[in-house]
């Protein structure tokens, strides 16, 4: 007898590249919904939270993400609904746009990709289709599914700390706390059912949680807690400097607009920008 098909999967898988596809061909299409803290804060673009999961910076960057997604949430589809797998998928996309909004928001970054909330997934699925193991295209074998949650944690924030790779490792992380959040209202019952695991796995997110909410800038865990106004004072400074940079270069791509269309062609929103950044500049 066939498997079933997992219809929501497979239609998100669809969508995805078909907005992948077109952000391949237009730079224009692909700025317009990309992951830009300057963007959502500034200009209150708040879609990008979630357009940005819709995109991909290559045809491999997309298929890693829909097999994993698709190994993983067309269980959660099949076992628990439709419903169950798009709170949880778009839930953890947004989970870890804001995570990555939260640490970058001071500077000049970008991102893509639906990492975010196919992390969110796999993580639900540990707990959800619990007692199990994880495989994925690059281990040649199957861990359980305990080991791979904890490993998976301690190496998003180690990728996060160190900047290793161009990848999204805080996306990665915010999204699978923030599945995971979302599978413990909808299903409870997952507590009991593994409350080591689930402890285990909650106290090191809550700890990784507080050490970036106190230390967006990963100094040592002994300045987090205070060693006096120097090192108070050069964090402020390090602050500064990271925003002034941040707006000098926001500014140059104002004026890099001005040059090639004209003044008339910003709109008042970006106008009253530029005449802010230009007054902040001149009272350094």
């Amino acid at each position: 007898m066939s498997e079933p098909i997992a219809i929501c999967t497979l239609s998100i898988l669809a969508v995805t590249a078909i907005c992948s596809w077109q952000g391949f061909r237009s730079q224009a299409f692909q700025e317009r919904f990309i992951f830009e803290p300057a963007a959502i804060l500034r200009d209150k673009q708040y879609f990008r939270l979630v357009t940005s999961g819709f995109l991909h910076a290559d045809w491999m960057h997309f298929l890693l993400n829909a097999i994993s997604l698709y190994s993983f949430g067309k269980y959660i589809e099949l076992l628990f609904g439709i419903p169950t797998l798009m709170l949880i998928y778009f839930g953890s996309i947004v989970g870890g746009s804001l995570l990555s909004l939260y640490l970058h928001r001071h500077h000049d970054y970008r991102a893509l990709g639906a990492s975010g909330g196919v992390c969110g997934v796999i993580f639900a699925s540990i707990f959800l289709l619990s007692g199990g193991g994880v495989t994925m295209l690059w281990m040649p074998v199957s861990i359980p599914s305990w080991l791979y949650a904890i490993l998976f944690l301690v190496a998003s924030f180690i990728g996060m700390k160190h900047q290793l790779g161009n990848i999204g490792h805080d996306a990665h992380l915010g999204g699978a706390l923030i599945g995971l959040l979302i599978t413990t209202a909808l299903h409870p019952e997952i507590v009991p059912q593994s409350p080591i695991l689930y402890a285990t796995i909650m106290a090191l997110a809550t700890s990784l949680f507080l050490y970036l909410w106190l230390n967006p800038l990963f100094l040592p865990a002994a300045d987090v807690l205070g060693r006096g106004v120097e090192i108070l004072g050069e964090t402020r400074n390090r602050l500064m400097r990271r925003k002034q940079l941040s707006e000098d270069q926001e500014m140059d791509r104002l004026l890099e607009e001005v040059s090639q269309s004209g003044i008339h062609s910003l709109s008042t929103t970006k106008r009253k920008r530029l005449d802010l950044l230009s007054q902040r500049r001149r009272e350094r």
